[in-house]
């Protein structure tokens, strides 16, 4: 594997994300001298809790960015890279099994709650979902529990031969015997197959099949064209279980995550800036970075011998001046509204901290938000409910309950809409449709705070306003997905985030981190 020549002693981290906490940690850990610079007045980039005011109700506290959140040990092996423990850094830090991992709510009335981590309870939900249906719920049983074995052995073959390093190209997949005994497992269980297909087909029930195939939108393309060893996305959630911080120093929330990682980071020494966005990268004669430019209300200059950048592509690409990678397909955005419901409404709705309420038309869904042009909003919308009170009580204040809802949308590139106008009456349609699913009140009670849209996000900088990075297409995967080390950057200049390896999403981005740091020499992931 390529890595940056020489030690690098001082290192500059651009985001205050997961990947670049991790990144610093590892760093750190290595004995290195870290200074991680953030735009944001927070740490946490998307994957943040933070306070947010609607009128007509108190000021709540909403988990802004990612809220599945799975794979929890690989927090722990960044904190221990720099040898450290959650006890250490906040006693007060806590996470608990998010229970059921989301119920799975469908047009036809039928709901399932898919527990996390209990095959046996899988298996149960299935066979009672089924027969409610008039199917045969013993075969449903048996498919479901076919399926999750085959996406545990897919993800026992793929995350450390392919998930959890870097690539100096293709031929790296097939480098060394471990790596050619995996990429054949992975052949034989079907992996380089459709996502979609392989779960209709092993579960024979079309709605189940949905459970283990929805994932694909974190990877920004339609079921059907996911090669299936994505479903190891569904086995994180299904099979190892979604958990969430119930308490902290800073509170319950997703937000917790980094919080505690950038408490790490500092007890190890590093330094964290926040509201202190890069302008420009200074390179020397021989082309390496040796400073960043930084803006804000003080502007000023930090030198440095290396870099790792978390922030999207397209954005290092202009602070180096190079022209855009031609070809790229970013995936689809998403709205999502936070606001807040009174408790005396959401007593009577399903006890869900994630809650997927399901259209009837599900392949017309993803042809229209995955286009790669000529996108639209969704006809019959898929929409997933969040509401952290049901896992962590202490979020709800004064009778009042934060409640956000995210809609899977066309990027910019798809369909450049313009959200300023279609923004509120976009959130309205939506609470109109949750409200006739079964979620009474949300039409009238719903004080929304703050909407975030595809533009909101191109603000922000991410590619074509999608949250979610670089689209897992087949030519934007493993060996093929823009290098962590690549030879058109200057060569102390490492990448991180959802726009390289292994891609999009919080274990991956947690992995990101350390393969950057592994590329300046350090230890972790290769």
């Amino acid at each position: 594997m390529r890595r940056v020549p020489g030690r690098r002693e001082r290192v500059l981290v651009i985001g205050a994300g997961l990947s670049g906490l991790a990144a610093a940690l590892h760093l750190l850990g290595d004995g290195r001298r870290v200074t991680v610079v953030e735009a944001a007045d927070h740490v946490g980039g998307r994957c943040a809790t933070e306070r947010i005011a609607a009128p007509g109700a108190p000021a709540l506290r909403y988990d802004t960015g990612a809220s599945v959140l799975t794979m929890p040990d690989l927090v722990d092996r960044a904190l221990a890279a720099a040898g450290l423990t959650a006890a250490e850094v906040d006693p007060a830090f806590a996470w608990a099994p998010v229970a059921p991992a989301y119920l799975a709510r469908y047009a036809d009335g039928r709901e399932i709650a898919v527990p996390g981590a209990d095959p046996a309870g899988l298996a149960g939900a299935a066979r009672a979902f089924a027969a409610a249906g008039g199917g045969d719920g013993a075969a449903a049983a048996a498919g479901v529990a076919d399926l999750a074995g085959l996406l545990r052995r897919m993800h026992d073959a793929a995350f450390d031969s392919f998930m959890a390093r870097s690539y100096d190209s293709p031929l790296d997949m097939v480098a060394g015997p471990a790596a050619r005994r995996d990429l054949l497992r992975l052949a034989r269980l079907g992996g380089f197959g459709s996502l979609g297909r392989l779960a209709r087909r092993r579960v024979g029930d079309a709605d189940l099949a949905r459970l283990f195939s929805f994932q694909a939108l974190y990877a920004g393309v339609a079921p059907d064209a996911a090669r299936a060893v994505y479903g190891v996305i569904a086995h994180m959630d299904t099979g190892l279980g979604v958990h969430y911080p119930v308490a902290s120093a800073a509170g319950s929330g997703a937000g917790a995550v980094p919080e505690l990682m950038a408490a790490a980071v500092r007890r190890a020494g590093g330094e964290i800036r926040t509201s202190a966005p890069v302008t420009a990268l200074v390179r020397d004669t021989a082309g390496e970075v040796v400073a960043a430019e930084i803006g804000g209300a003080e502007p000023h200059r930090i030198a440095c011998d290396a870099a790792v950048a978390t922030v999207d592509r397209p954005i290092v690409e202009d602070w180096l001046g190079l022209r855009p990678r031609r070809g790229l397909r970013w995936s689809p955005s998403a709205v999502v509204a936070h606001g807040a419901v009174p408790v005396a409404l959401t007593r009577d709705w399903p006890a869900a901290h994630h809650l997927i309420s399901f259209g009837r038309r599900w392949a017309a869904t993803f042809a229209e938000i995955c286009a790669p042009r000529g996108g639209r909003l969704m006809g019959d919308p898929s929409l997933l409910v969040t509401r952290p009170a049901v896992t962590a009580p202490d979020r709800v204040v004064d009778g009042h309950e934060p409640v956000s809802v995210l809609a899977p949308a066309p990027n910019l590139d798809s369909a450049p809409l313009d959200w300023g106008p279609l923004a509120e009456r976009y959130v309205a349609e939506l609470a109109g449709v949750l409200e006739d699913r079964g979620l009474t009140g949300l039409r009238g009670g719903w004080r929304v705070g703050r909407v975030d849209t595809p533009a909101t996000w191109a603000a922000a900088g991410m590619g074509a306003g999608s949250p979610f990075g670089l689209a897992h297409l087949f030519r934007q995967t493993g060996p093929f997905r823009p290098r962590n080390l690549h030879p058109a950057w200057p060569a102390n200049l490492v990448a991180a985030g959802s726009t390289t390896v292994p891609g999009v999403g919080v274990p991956t981005v947690l992995i990101s981190g350390a393969l950057a740091a592994g590329r300046l020499g350090c230890g972790g992931p290769r």
